[in-house]
C-alpha cells in the first residue's frame, strides 16, 4: 500500500491536523494575557515610568538601581529563605508524615485533616496572628501557665518574619503531603512483599523502592513549590499588617511584597519601571531554578 503523503500513518496526519483547532485558540489565549503582557513589563524595565506620561529610557538602570537597593537586596534574601529554608522544612516534614501514614488506619482522614489549612484564606492566620500571638494571647497564656514569666515579643518586627516562616510550614506542608502520598500509595503491594522476602530493612525499602518509584512526583512538587515560593505576598502583607501599622514592617518582605509597594503602595511616586525590573528578576530566579530542577532531578522513567 502507498504511504499517505507527509510522512506516517493516517492517525498520525489526522491528529496533525486536529492539533492546530485544538491547541491553537488555548496557545493564543495564552499569548494574549501571558506572553504579550511579560513581554511588555520586560520593556517597561527599561523604562522610567510612573503609569502616565511619557516613558525615559533608561537602559539598566533599574535593575543597576535594585541591586544598590538594600531594601530589595533584603527582600530577594527572604525570598530565598522561603524557597530553600521553607522548602527543605516542607518537604522533610512531607515526606516523613507520608511513611507514617501510608499504613496507619484512617489515612484518608488524616490526610484531609493535615490538607485542610492549605484550603484556609492568608487573611484567617493574619487575623488569629493579632489574638494568638499578641501579649495577652493563647500562646503566652499557655507558657505562662508553665512558668514562662518572659515570653518574647512574638509580633515584633525581629521575631515577625521567622514566624511566618513556620506559619508557611504549617499551611503548606499538608498539600505535599497529600502530592507525595498519592505517589507512594500507586506502589504495587507485592514490591513491599518482595522487600519482605528478601529481608530488606526499612532504610533499603525507602532507598530502593520508594524513593526511585516517587522520585518524578518530588521534581514536580520542586518545581511547584519554587514557582509558588516567589509569588508568596498575601500571608506576608496581612500576617505583617497584624501589628497595626498596615504595611508590614520591611524585615518581612519579599520581591513580591517590594514590587507591590514599589508599584501601588500610593505613599510615593510609582515607579513602575523599577516595579518590573524586580518582577523580571523574580521571574527568571523562577526559569533559572526551575531549569536547573529539571536537569537535576531527571531519571529515567520506570514504569511498573
Amino acid at each position: 500500500a502507498r504511504r499517505p503523503r507527509g510522512g506516517g500513518s493516517t492517525i498520525d496526519q489526522a491528529r496533525r491536523r486536529l492539533f492546530v483547532p485544538f491547541v491553537g485558540p488555548a496557545f493564543l489565549l495564552y499569548s494574549i494575557l501571558f506572553v504579550v503582557p511579560s513581554v511588555y513589563a520586560i520593556w517597561i524595565s527599561f523604562n522610567k515610568w510612573a503609569g502616565a506620561g511619557p516613558m525615559e529610557f533608561v537602559g539598566l538602570g533599574n535593575y543597576v538601581r535594585l541591586f544598590n537597593d538594600k531594601l530589595f537586596l533584603r527582600s530577594f534574601g527572604n525570598t530565598l529563605l522561603l524557597l530553600f529554608v521553607v522548602g527543605l522544612a516542607i518537604f522533610v516534614i512531607a515526606f516523613a508524615l507520608t511513611l507514617v501514614l501510608r499504613d496507619m488506619a484512617g489515612k484518608k482522614i488524616a490526610r484531609s485533616v493535615i490538607f485542610f489549612p492549605h484550603l484556609v484564606n492568608a487573611m484567617i492566620f493574619g487575623v488569629l496572628a493579632g489574638f494568638i500571638f499578641n501579649p495577652g494571647g493563647l500562646v503566652n497564656t499557655l507558657l505562662g501557665a508553665f512558668g514562662v514569666t518572659d515570653p518574647p515579643a512574638w509580633l515584633s518586627q525581629d521575631n515577625l518574619f521567622p514566624l511566618i516562616m513556620v506559619m508557611m510550614t504549617w499551611i503548606t506542608t499538608g498539600y505535599f503531603t497529600t502530592i507525595l502520598m498519592a505517589g507512594v500509595d500507586r506502589i504495587p503491594p507485592y514490591y513491599y512483599e518482595d522487600c519482605a522476602l528478601a529481608g530488606a530493612n526499612a532504610w533499603q525499602r525507602l532507598r530502593h523502592v520508594i524513593l526511585p518509584l516517587t522520585w518524578d512526583v518530588f521534581g514536580t512538587c520542586a518545581v511547584l513549590w519554587t514557582i509558588s515560593s516567589v509569588k508568596i505576598f498575601e500571608i506576608i502583607w496581612i500576617f505583617g499588617g497584624s501589628t497595626g501599622a498596615g504595611m508590614p514592617p520591611t524585615q518581612t518582605w519579599t520581591t513580591a511584597v517590594y514590587t507591590y509597594v514599589t508599584a501601588f503602595s500610593g505613599e510615593s511616586v510609582p515607579a513602575y519601571g523599577a516595579a518590573s525590573a524586580s518582577a523580571v528578576l523574580s521571574l527568571a530566579l523562577v526559569s533559572v531554578l526551575v531549569l536547573l530542577l529539571r536537569r537535576v532531578m531527571k531519571r529515567e522513567a520506570i514504569e511498573f
